[in-house]
């Protein structure tokens, strides 16, 4: 740095009165915020730069001919507490190198001894549009530049040319820009629904809001302005209070970070701010879909003219040629009454009259995602404001075209989403406002409540053939999370809420049922397969008596696929469709009037199972089965390596479009402590349960008796779902063999497992959410044989064996366990017994419980 320059920091930011003292008052004023702030942060930004580029001049030597320009967001005066300064030192080529040199020096240094980040360059006008030509980037900056100092004729000068050359490049560089926007909202997500969104790069975001404006400046679209400048200031307003919150240059809005950012905005908490963000990232979002759908349209039909041009200059009768080739823009084709299409999108017919026509905003919606096509802006806008209110109960055509949208499959989604954005969802279903935006906190769901539930409803109308009565699935798929906008289970909220909705849009009393049902046990299925002993017949009876009809039961099966579908890849697989397709199975057969099964008589085994037992029970020792498996893989690829024969030194787990994930089955003789050991010995070799069952065995009548007395008297057969967590598997001898010695006690697993977590301990891990405590519970009358203990817990490495150790230290006999994980959460079921082998006695159970949790909470 030269001494000029250190020179001029000292004068220009020392005193109460120095630039720095100044920035820091501003930004600490709490009666100003906003764009106010932000504007005023740009105009003392301007004044110290200017003073630092006058005096710089004048130490260089240089009179007219120089100019700083603000470009970006600090040259639209939008400066948040943490923006870089984006800074052009423009020149007109008549000063000497050396002295611009000295220049910028005085300009730039000042700036990174502040500890400013600084965007910086200095160019001629000339080196500037080359440069934008060469640099969609660098053309977008200057599109917002803004004089700051200097020669303010040089500045105009840039500024009008720079314009020009954006005009006459649109129809080349737009669709460069589409291309720039669109992979950078597959590389960050869509902002509406991410739960730590970024909101300058997420698709929705300020970066969008910007290309917008780069549009409108082409002159060949403009986007629609209504809610966009708002929704464009909010997004500000939770930068600027994340700037202040964290400190930092961060764009991403963190976990942590929310509820004092929700504070700083004057917001009551962290998701009304998160649903304040995501309504702004969906008016965005609106706004460039309507926006780059219309320059689409422009850029084609300039395309198609030329030709037509050329043809008339040229005397070939082009425009008759033209006219019959193709479809042309003004061309309507009837897709429904009062409806049609013209330009590749929806329109209303000319003698559409939206205000004697209440059912026109559902036909036209039906309409437009049966052809595949996109809404008018113009059209959605007319239904909003002429359309009339359906009278209660709505007439049998509004209720069959609300069935077509939501059965019309992937195109459903634009139509919902052109609809809502002009209100006519909630003016058509009112509960619809409680849900709308709503973010879900937990990470298996990727969408917002509302967004869910239309995805659920797409994913419906591809089950709709496997039922008898898809109007009743589709309605349902839109209503069953629509309790999660009131207080208390959502379920139980949602199954009123149902019955006013399905009786507002028509359906008679007996629909409503269904579909009340429906809504109140839309997790029954999914819940009960994956956490109950389905051999269990108190189980498939509870279950029976909710559902009460094979009609319900139909239904509710489609529901179920198509909820966990929508929700996210962790919630369905191939795995959980076998469970609940067989508790299915046994519903139907009770609901038909078949007994339920003798929950006595021995549970059926496999041969595979059978043989397993009878190598343990004659070995006394543990004997291991590894398949691999995956629904895309070809037959032949799945394995079985016996206890004893090593397979090959990397099993990795395989791929596929949809894996099932490693079956590893062990069979050992019946004796304390299996479940922790073999709990234990997984998580020392790194392997993640995804699922467990575990259940006694019987022995063929033949192997009983007598001269066995000496042997165990049964075996227990332990079924996991697992994955490596660095994606190979063990050698399986390796894991019988530690599997022996956890067994007699040589293998001491709790120590491992602690210096595996205190190695852990020693690198610093990212900061994060802290998980909410586990919680222990007893479900009650979910069996007659055992009692189920429940653990909801966050999934860790070892926390199946913590589970088995304090139910082992609380002298209970586990009879089988379901464990299941979605994304970070585990739920998994446990049937105990005492030691004669009776469910536990309420008071026990509540204890058990309790210690349980206890020592999950110490570990």
């Amino acid at each position: 740095m030269t001494e000029r320059a250190r020179t001029t920091t000292e004068t220009t930011d020392s005193g109460p009165g120095g630039y720095a003292a100044a920035r820091l008052r501003l930004l600490q004023e709490g009666s100003r915020s906003g764009p106010p702030r932000r504007s005023a942060l740009a105009e003392l930004t301007d004044h110290w730069l200017a003073a630092l580029l006058t005096g710089g001049a004048g130490t260089a030597g240089i009179g007219q001919g120089v100019a700083l320009v603000a470009v970006g967001g600090y040259g639209r005066g939008e400066l948040s507490p943490r923006s870089d300064l984006d800074v052009l030192l423009l020149h007109d080529g008549t000063a000497g190198s050396s002295a611009l040199a000295s220049l910028a020096d005085h300009v730039w240094y000042p700036v990174w001894d502040m500890g400013l980040a600084l965007d910086h360059s200095v160019r001629t006008p000339d080196e500037a549009r080359k440069t934008a030509g060469e640099d969609l980037k660098v053309q977008l900056g200057l599109l917002d530049a803004r004089h700051i100092a200097g020669d303010a004729a040089l500045t105009a000068g840039l500024r009008t040319a720079v314009l020009a050359d954006w005009r006459t490049q649109a129809p080349r560089r737009l669709p460069e820009l589409h291309e720039l926007c669109q992979e950078r909202g597959q590389r960050h997500g869509e902002l509406q629904f991410l739960l730590e969104p970024d909101l300058k790069e997420a698709r929705g975001g300020l970066r969008d809001a910007t290309a917008l404006r780069a549009i409108a400046a082409s002159w060949l679209a403009d986007a629609p302005r209504e809610g966009l400048d708002d929704a464009r200031r909010r997004l500000l307003d939770a930068r600027d209070a994340l700037h202040l919150a964290t400190g930092r240059a961060t764009d991403r809005l963190a976990l942590q970070e929310q509820d004092q950012v929700a504070a700083a905005l004057g917001l009551l908490d962290a998701d009304t701010l998160l649903r304040q963000v995501y309504e702004s990232a969906r008016t965005v979002s609106y706004a460039s879909d309507v926006t780059w759908r219309e320059v689409e349209r422009v850029l084609r039909a300039r395309s198609a003219a030329r030709p037509r041009l050329r043809g008339l200059l040229r005397g070939r009768g082009g425009g008759r040629a033209g006219a019959g080739s193709g479809t042309d823009a003004g061309e309507r084709s009837p897709l429904a009454e009062g409806v049609v299409e013209q330009g590749g999108e929806v329109v209303l017919a000319r003698a559409a009259r939206p205000e004697r026509d209440p059912v026109l905003p559902l036909r036209a919606a039906a309409a437009a995602a049966q052809a595949g096509l996109p809404l008018s802006l113009h059209a959605v806008r007319r239904l909003a404001a002429a359309a009339r209110p359906l009278p209660v109960p709505w007439p049998p055509e509004a209720r069959e075209q609300l069935i077509t949208l939501l059965g019309a499959g992937e195109s459903t989604v634009e139509v919902w989403e052109a609809l809502e954005a002009e209100g006519l969802i909630t003016r058509l279903l009112p509960d619809w406002e409680r849900v709308r935006c709503r973010p879900q906190r937990n990470p298996v769901h990727r969408w917002t409540v509302d967004r869910h539930l239309v995805e659920t409803a797409v994913r419906a109308s591809a089950l709709s053939r496997r039922v008898g009565r898809p109007d009743l699935l589709l309605v349902a798929a839109l209503l069953h999370d629509i309790g999660k906008g009131w207080p208390g289970n959502h379920s139980v909220a949602g199954e009123t809420i149902a019955r006013d909705v399905a009786a507002r849009i028509g359906f008679d009393r007996a629909d409503v049922a269904v579909l009340a049902t429906l809504v109140r046990h839309h997790l029954l299925l999914i819940e009960t397969a994956t956490r109950r002993d389905l051999d269990d017949p108190a189980t498939v009876r509870s279950v029976a008596e909710a559902v009460g009809s094979p009609v319900t039961l139909e239904l509710l099966h489609a529901l179920t696929e198509a909820d966990a579908l929508a929700t996210g890849p962790a919630a369905w697989s191939a795995w959980r469709g076998s469970l609940v397709a067989d508790l299915v199975k046994r519903v139907a057969a009770v609901l038909a009037g078949e007994p339920a099964a003798d929950s006595t008589a021995p549970q059926q085994t496999t041969a595979e199972q059978e043989r397993l037992a009878i190598e343990a029970w004659r070995t006394g020792g543990p004997v291991l089965a590894l398949h691999a498996r995956s629904e895309a893989l070809p037959p032949g690829k799945t394995g079985i390596l016996p206890a004893g024969v090593e397979g090959p030194p990397e099993a990795e787990e395989p791929t596929g479009s949809e894996p099932i994930g490693v079956e590893l089955l062990i069979a050992v003789p019946d004796q304390p402590g299996v479940l922790p050991a073999a709990a234990g010995v997984l998580a020392l070799h790194r392997l993640t349960v995804r699922a467990a069952d575990l259940r006694a065995v019987g022995l063929p009548a033949e192997l009983e008796g007598p001269a066995d007395a000496g042997k165990a008297a049964g075996v227990l057969l332990l079924s996991w779902r697992v994955a490596a967590e660095y994606g190979s598997l063990p050698q399986a001898a390796r894991l019988r063999n530690d599997l022996l010695r956890a067994l007699d006690g040589s293998l001491d697993i709790v120590a491992r497992l602690a210096e595996r977590e205190a190695a852990y301990r020693k690198y610093p891990r990212r900061r994060g959410v802290h998980a909410p405590p586990p919680r222990v519970t007893i479900a009650p009358g979910s069996s007659e044989l055992a009692t189920v203990v429940e653990v909801r817990a966050q999934d860790v490495p070892g926390l199946l064996h913590r589970i088995g150790r304090a139910l082992e230290d609380a002298a209970v006999a586990v009879r089988s366990a379901h464990v299941s994980t979605l994304g970070a959460n585990a739920v998994d079921a446990f049937y105990v017994t005492d030691t004669s082998g009776a469910p536990l006695k309420p008071t026990r159970a509540a204890e058990v419980a309790q210690e349980v949790e206890g020592a999950l909470r110490q570990g």
